[in-house]
């Protein structure tokens, strides 16, 4: 109970920081409405004949001089209705499957293993090393993969002749397509697990020091140090990261499965996914209708993914959710 004639301070609605705060968040505001927000209108593009008309603006073009596309589903028609479609579709769901598998386990055995390195230094060369690889393009990469697989003077083939293996300089692994999805999942997580595992490692040092003198005492191996304290207390970071990998299932890295391979037209049935289809179709008959359209699906397919995954988490854990 307060005493009597004690005034209770209310805090004003409006005040100086709330002033610095909102100036401080106001360019990152201003980049989501220019670059996030505004960019919707777009959406209508996947449902109408857009043609630029010179002189005009891209709102008078688009809701003024382009005419809705009859019937109105026409523009995705070109991305079920295709030949590929069994093709693109498998691909890219399988190629996801297995990166959200071991974009969770890989990046989370290595985060905990270089935590409980005793050295310090070792283990920031380790996490650098790893880390390193996310900063290279795609085409850099592709030139690293060229250099081991080329016909002609690719190292594999050079060491093969060496030492007496196989058909030696003659094999042409860019028409090898029972090797490349393998190749394709090596890659992706060479190039990711340093990202993740970075994330994982900023959590680890988040947990209380407390919990593992107490396991020690209790005479927890480092094993049971993992599995009974590390890992629980990782579980939401991991379910965050988990859903939102879900939400990209229907998206794919167009520099892995383009560049990586060199658009090699003998293995497009293991790496032909919806963006490399659509990149395809656009090349051959250009349509910003069809790739609206194709972006319009992804998206769906997206929230629908990401909302399920969500609720699955939420049934596990109510409070390992995303929201």
């Amino acid at each position: 109970m307060l005493a009597e004639g004690t005034k209770i301070k209310r805090r004003r609605r409006f005040s100086l920081d709330d002033l610095e705060l909102g100036l401080l968040s106001l360019p990152t505001f201003l980049w989501y409405i220019a670059f996030c927000y505004l960019p919707m209108f777009g959406v209508v593009i996947a449902f109408k004949n857009y043609k630029p008309k010179p002189g005009q603006g891209f709102l008078y073009s688009l809701f003024v001089h382009s005419e809705w596309s009859k019937p109105l589903l026409k523009n995705f028609q070109f991305l079920f209705r295709s030949q590929d479609a069994q093709i693109m579709f498998r691909n890219t769901i399988l190629y996801n499957t297995v990166f959200i598998i071991l974009g969770v386990t890989v990046p989370v055995t290595l985060a905990i293993l270089i935590s409980q390195l005793y050295s310090k230094r070792l283990a920031k060369v380790c996490q650098t090393s790893m880390f390193l690889p996310h900063f290279l393009s795609w085409v850099v990469v592709s030139y690293f993969i060229y250099a081991f697989l080329s016909a002609d003077k690719g190292l594999v083939n050079r060491v093969s002749a060496s030492f007496g293996w196989g058909e030696g300089l003659s094999h042409n692994w860019y028409g090898d397509m029972g090797v490349w999805p393998y190749l394709l999942v090596f890659a992706q997580m060479w190039k990711t697990m340093g990202y993740n595992m970075v994330v994982y490692m900023a959590s680890i040092s988040g947990i209380d020091g407390t919990l593992y003198e107490a396991a020690l005492i209790d005479g927890a191996s480092k094993w049971q140090q993992a599995k009974y304290v590390t890992l629980p207390m990782l579980r939401p970071i991991i379910s965050i990261m988990f859903i939102l990998a879900v939400g990209n299932i229907f998206r794919t890295d167009f520099g892995l499965f383009y560049q990586a391979t060199r658009n090699s037209g003998a293995i497009v049935d293991v790496t032909t996914t919806i963006d490399v289809y659509v990149y395809k179709a656009l090349v051959e008959r250009p349509n910003i209708n069809f790739s609206s359209a194709a972006a319009f699906v992804q998206s769906v397919f997206g929230l629908v993914t990401i909302l399920a995954a969500n609720l699955i988490v939420k049934k596990i854990d109510p409070e390992a959710g995303l929201f």
